[in-house]
Formats: C-alpha cells, structure tokens, sequence
C-alpha cells in the first residue's frame, strides 16, 4: 500500500490525483492533503479520502478545519513548515507536488531532499530553481515524474537513456504542443478588451484561473519550454511549440532517423497522472479511450509570436538562464493577479513581464537564497508597474 501526499489537494491536478487513487484503493492510501485557503473543500476531501494530516496556510485556518474534522482523526497543521512535514515524512512513498506557483518550490524541494518518488504538476519549481533543484533529484535519489500533459507525453516517447544527452540518444527536437487556447483566433485589438471570464474559458481543459490565464497568454507554454529543458536536458534550441487545437497529441518527440513519436490521449490530466503514479506499471484511469474516427482530423500551426508575446519573453529568459526564468514567474504572477483583480489589460500581462525583465538585476542561480531575492525584486517591480498601469 503506497502513502501518498497530495500537495494542492483542492486544486484541478489534485482533484484528479485523487480520483485516480480512489480507484485503487488496494493499492494506494492518502497520507497527507493540503490546501492554502479553501478550508471546507479540504475537510470534504479529508472526510472522504480519511488522511492522517491535513495542511493549510494559516493557524487561524487549522482552527477552522480541526473544528470541522473532529472526531476524524486527522492532525492538522498550517504554514511552510507544515507543508515540509507531509512531504517528507517518512511513512510517505509519492508525493503529487501541484501547489500553483512559486509557493510550490520548499515543499517540493523538501521532498525531493527526502528521496521520494514526486509527481511534479509546479512549472515554477523547475522555472525558479532547475539547475538546484534537478541537482538535488540526483544527490538525493528521487525519482522525478512530470504529469504536465506535455512533459509526460515527452517522458513517455524518449529513450530511457536521455539523460545522456538528446543527441547522444539520437533525438534531434522536442515538439510541446498548444492548443492556443481561447485566443488562438482572435486579433490582436481585440486581445485588448479580454476580459478575466474571457481568459478562464480554456476550450479543452478545466483549470484553475491563473493557469487558464497563463494559457490565453501562452506563458504557460514558454514556463514548460524552461521545464522541459530541465527535465530532459535540452538546450532552449532543441525544443518548438506547435499549436495543435485539439489537444490529442499532447507531445511529440523528432529522432534524427526522421521518426517522430507522438503521446495521443483524450484531454484528462488523469491519464499522465495514472502514468506517473504507477510508473512503469500502467493502470486505469477512469479517462476514456480515444476515438480516432470520431476525432477526423488533427490541425498544427505556428504560434503567433507578435501577439503571444509572453511565449517569445519566456523563450528569451531560457537562452539568458541565471535568475531570469525567475524574474519572468514571480513578474508574470503579480501580472496575472493584477489582471483577474481588475487592474491591468490582458496585454498589458505581458508589458509588466518585459519590463520587469529589463528592469531587474539578472545574476547566476546558484543557491535558494539567490534565487528567493530574485523572485522578491522581481514582485517589488512588477508591482510597481501594475501600479503606474491601473
């Protein structure tokens, strides 16, 4: 019987997680869920997934949940140190790290020091931190396995081997697709009157408001494009965004042979996390099969850099390296809340990026602490300019 921590239980990705172990029960337990804020959706899950622990972001909200769950049987602890507990913990086999944003790095990094088996869905913990933090999956034996769509669909058609280098292994590309989201159609001036409903209506996937931004946007494309080159060590040159509407093909990777191997599946996050979660046994999901007759066609185009503009920022930090990929998260997340909360345009996402970009001071991320201060000046920036743009 496996223990699992599911870090960001009440999110999409750890909705999803829990399905997928509900239908397993003789194989998998919940150890440890956790939740920033949403304290009654979180004693829900508790009350029917029946953890040992539960974590939340605050002392007052563990108040609130230990009302809520006496009699459970579930401990409950707030803050950091309470995250770092439930994913290191001893008892604990996998640990599914999908906090949203760069609150995601300590409990994921604590759990990596921990040797455990993590089922990475935090962009920004590789985004931040790649070089320490893939530096400590090696020091520390864990077994790191994406369950993004895109990165899985890649993990699943490289050799095993790949760490050795792409070309050593005869891959010449990595091919991450997009589906272009809600605006792949739409001009640019009317990219400036979008509204936050707008941007959180992804055709294909349900996600939570920020991610679903970050896909208008197609930040969250050029975020993967630095994951991948973590994941797979590639450079920023050896991998392409392909905008591919349906989301089948959820990745595609280009051999020197001129064989392309390619990852097809429903659009359910279950199915890589299925993958990932049994790894390299396979087990069900609960997705669907694919029905190629009833899909007819599949469509690829280039992503529109002149109006994607955070797609080509993101490109660019990757080929600087250092603390840029850094800047460009904590930039790109002040941007994004600034923009749900009413204070900036959606274009405007992107001109508080650049700007930040150029603004701060770039240096090489070669500890935590460096890498903390980058993410904190950034925000101070980007806060600045979302101040001088509402």
């Amino acid at each position: 019987m496996q223990q699992i921590t599911v870090l960001g239980a009440t999110g999409s990705i750890g909705s999803s997680t829990l399905d997928v172990i509900a239908r397993h029960p003789n194989e998998y337990e919940v150890f440890a869920l956790t939740a920033h804020s949403r304290v009654n959706e979180l004693a829900q899950l508790c009350r029917r997934h029946r953890p040992r622990y539960a974590v939340v972001g605050t002392a007052v909200d563990a108040r609130k949940l230990q009302r809520l769950l006496n009699g459970q049987g579930c401990e409950v602890l707030y803050g950091e140190q309470g995250l770092n507990q439930v994913a290191s913990a001893s008892e604990v086999d996998t640990v599914t790290a999908a906090i949203v944003g760069a609150a995601g790095l300590a409990p994921t990094l604590a759990a990596i020091r921990a040797g455990k088996k993590v089922l990475l869905a935090n962009k920004e913990a590789l985004v931040m931190s790649g070089a320490l933090f893939m530096q400590a999956v090696q020091e520390h034996g864990a077994t790191l396995l994406p369950i993004d769509s895109e990165h899985n669909a890649i993990f699943q058609c490289l050799p095993c081997n790949y760490q050795e280098g792409l070309p050593q292994t005869g891959v010449r590309r990595l091919l991450l697709t997009a589906s272009g989201g809600p605006f792949r159609e739409t001009t640019l001036s009317e990219l400036a009157q979008v509204t936050p409903e707008q941007a959180c209506a992804h055709p294909n996937w349900s996600m939570g408001q920020k991610i679903s931004v970050d896909s208008a946007t197609m930040m969250n494309k050029g975020l993967e494009l630095i994951e991948a080159c973590w994941l797979f060590a590639a450079s920023p040159g050896q991998v392409d965004v392909v905008v591919h509407p349906q989301s089948i093909i959820h990745s595609l990777v280009d051999y020197v042979d001129g064989s392309v191997l390619a990852q097809l599946g429903n659009p359910d996050m279950r199915t890589p996390i299925a993958h990932a979660l049994a790894w390299p046994a396979r087990i069900d999901s609960g997705v669907q099969p694919l029905d190629l007759y009833q899909l007819a066609r599949m469509d690829f185009f280039e992503p529109d850099l002149e109006k994607f503009v955070c797609l080509r920022l993101a490109r660019e930090a990757a080929e600087q390296g250092g603390t840029a990929p850094a800047v460009l998260n904590a930039a790109n997340e002040v941007a994004v809340a600034g923009f749900l909360g009413g204070q900036a345009g959606f274009l405007q996402i992107a001109q508080i990026v650049q700007r930040t970009l150029e603004q701060a001071d770039i240096c090489a991320a070669d500890s935590l602490d460096c890498v903390l201060d980058a993410d904190r000046q950034a925000r101070e920036i980007a806060s600045q300019w979302l101040a001088r743009m509402s």
